[in-house]
């Protein structure tokens, strides 16, 4: 990716419980409920070549914080809540879906 492509995209680093950093791409940001979520999509340099084809090209959706950092950054949570994140996702997914090709989960029985 050149170094131009970056320039346009907002781009954030997050940590995982392991403690190694990811690069995601804002796609879309969002409120509902006086609550403010964002839609990532992680990116990938020519090192990572191998995860990014294993990875699903799933839409990762995280919910800001209300509390700030030491630094007077917030924290983004996963949501936990699965009737919460159902109607984030769906929201995101219509707002999306000129962008991205979403395919449906299948119900596990």
């Amino acid at each position: 990716m050149e170094q131009n492509d970056r320039l346009e995209k907002d781009i954030i680093s997050l940590l995982d419980e392991e403690g190694k950093e990811h690069e995601f791409e804002i796609v879309d940001a969002l409120e509902l409920d006086d609550q403010q979520y964002l839609a990532l999509v992680p990116l990938y340099d020519e090192s990572q070549a191998e995860e990014a084809l294993e990875d699903s090209g799933e839409l990762v959706i995280l919910r800001v914080s209300e509390e700030e950092d030491e630094d007077g950054g917030q924290y983004l949570d996963a949501i936990d809540n699965e009737d919460e994140y159902n109607k984030v996702a769906e929201l995101f997914m219509g707002r999306l879906e000129d962008y991205f090709d979403f395919e449906e989960e299948e119900e596990e029985a």
